[in-house]
């Protein structure tokens, strides 16, 4: 199984960046695929998920409005388009699996069955 995220890099606040995630080893579209972000010093916080149909999307209050989730279930890979970036997305952002499409919603860490490589996002001037 293997899940690895790419697409990170530095931008200036009120700038955009398109993550993808590019999954293979497992059934990808058979499952939820959530993205989670771990600020330095900090715990890993759910950001956004998707089901595994994509008919379902959920977003963390603090980007909602501003990343967009999506996912191709030919191609084995999801996606996260951050717009208007601040200073407060900085960090490691990490793709994952979860357990089930019904716990989408509540982008868990513990509801993780399969983590990837993180890509690093730092948003500064």
């Amino acid at each position: 199984v293997q899940l690895q995220a790419s697409g990170g890099g530095l931008v200036q606040p009120g700038g955009s960046l398109r993550l993808s995630c590019a999954a293979s080893g497992f059934n990808f579209d058979g499952y939820a695929i959530g993205w989670f972000h771990q600020a330095p010093g900090k715990e890993r916080d759910g950001v956004s998920c998707i089901k595994s149909s994509g008919g379902g999307r959920y977003y963390a209050a603090p980007v909602k409005g501003r990343f967009t989730i999506s996912r191709d279930n030919v191609e084995n890979r999801a996606f996260l388009q951050m717009n208007r970036l601040e200073p407060e997305d900085t960090g490691i952002y990490f793709c994952a699996a979860l357990k089930s499409d019904s716990l989408c919603p509540y982008i868990m860490t513990e509801e993780v069955i399969y983590w990837g490589q993180g890509t690093q996002v730092t948003v500064s001037s």
